[in-house]
């Protein structure tokens, strides 16, 4: 596979789908699940009330080179130019490697609470001795698990709160899964839940909640890139300059909570698109991401930028619970499509595209706030979208568009008048 289709985004729609699935040593028709990727009764099956199904645009990210190995990234996502940001950062640090990544064993952490405790001290101390048989019997649980490597690693608690008090003494016991190719939600709120009376008769306590903490913070993945002065500039702004001016809005990010939550928005564009495409949990991922930027006490930028040399070297870590199993990828068609388009055969595959996409939309949005400002790639692109809705034909879009962004006017209003305008013209 080569992830560097030049010119896609001027191909017709059926005309990428042809380049697509030859890059992706697929079949057009195989592509056809992308046309919904789920009927009613799959959708009926997965959650309640079910009317009916709702459709976002499906896309594909180019030039990613992640650990040496060249992907196609799929990436479902409502906003303007996130797609095209991402391929055009992804271009910016091919040539010097692309993204290197390390990610971390799949390890879930199972919290299992206990109340009403009388002695938390002599409590904790009977859970650790006890912790051996725990595992043994967490690990009898899950033998199938196991049998692939995987399972219950660990049983370790923790003191949360002393008597007197509302719940008494407080613990929670901490039971770390590795769960290989799962997201593992199921897989653990069960194992605490079967784990939970045997747990509290050790404690001398009585059971609380039994489910996961979507803080995986042993589940992390770490990417790196390199993206050289001469792919930052341009005929506008010189390398050094564009260097500088990202670094600077990286250590703003760093000193400001209220920029860092922006600034790691602008990562999650590029997590939560590939998510999306693939059927993960994004909302457990976003959850974690914000609390392990904040794991420091302070609200913290997931994604640092510094100089080095003649470029600037990128960092990004995060947590990221993915699956290639289970969950919606049961029922979505679209949703494994997307995962044979990436070439994924492995969660830890998955979570390195979803990290690499989740740098490269942040390099693209700190050199855009460094160059020209955010609006006006972000803007060109919405333009095209308010034509349409202002039912602009498909010969007139890009004249629309382009007068629309001219006048700093992007309203679907404006695009009508402009269309009156080019009708009148146009009549005899």
């Amino acid at each position: 596979m080569s992830s560097r289709l030049p010119g896609l985004y001027t191909l017709t729609v059926a005309e990428r789908r042809r380049q697509v699935a030859a890059a992706a040593g697929l079949e057009v028709a195989d592509l056809a699940d992308l046309d919904g990727g789920l009927g009613d009764d799959d959708a009926a099956g997965m959650i309640e009330n079910v009317l009916g199904r709702h459709a976002l645009p499906f896309a594909v990210a180019t030039n990613f080179t992640i650990d040496g190995v060249d992907a196609l990234v799929p990436m479902v996502i409502e906003e303007p130019s996130v797609v095209a940001a991402a391929s055009n950062a992804a271009r910016m640090v091919r040539d010097a490697g692309g993204f290197t990544t390390e990610v971390a064993p799949a390890i879930v952490t199972g919290q299992i609470q206990l109340t009403q405790i009388a002695d938390v001290d002599v409590a904790a101390a009977a859970l650790a001795d006890a912790a051996p048989m725990l595992l043994a019997r967490a690990r009898a649980l899950s033998p199938r698990l196991c049998a692939r490597g995987g399972g219950p690693l660990a049983v370790t608690a923790r003191v949360l709160a002393r008597p007197p008090g509302p719940d008494g003494g407080v613990i929670v016991v901490h039971l770390d899964v590795d769960c290989r190719d799962a997201m593992g939600a199921n897989l653990v709120n069960t194992l605490c839940e079967r784990l939970a009376e045997a747990v509290a008769h050790v404690a001398s306590g009585r059971v609380g909640l039994r489910i996961l903490s979507n803080l995986s913070d042993r589940r992390t993945v770490r990417v790196t890139c390199r993206a050289p002065d001469a792919a930052l500039g341009d005929s506008r702004c010189p390398g050094p300059a564009v260097r500088a001016a990202i670094a600077a809005a990286s250590r703003f990010a760093e000193l400001d909570p209220y920029r860092a939550v922006t600034h790691n928005k602008g990562v999650m564009n590029g997590v939560d698109a590939v998510l999306v495409a693939t059927g993960q949990d994004w909302r457990a991922v976003e959850a974690g991401a914000h609390a392990f930027a904040a794991r420091s006490g302070a609200y913290r930028p997931l994604a640092v930028w510094r100089e080095d040399g003649d470029g600037l070297v990128g960092e990004l870590v995060l947590p990221l619970a993915v699956g290639i199993v289970g969950g919606a990828l049961h029922a979505h068609r679209g949703a494994r499509l997307a995962l044979r388009l990436a070439g994924v055969a492995t969660a830890s595959r998955l979570a390195a595209i979803a990290a690499a996409a989740g740098l490269a939309c942040n390099l693209a949005a700190l050199r855009a706030l460094a160059t020209d400002g955010i609006q006006r790639g972000h803007m060109a692109l919405h333009a095209r979208a308010v034509a349409r809705a202002a039912g602009a034909p498909a010969d007139l879009i890009d004249e629309v568009a382009d007068a629309l962004a001219a006048a700093g006017d992007v309203r679907v209003e404006a695009a009508r008048v402009i269309l009156q305008e080019l009708s009148a013209k146009d009549s005899p």
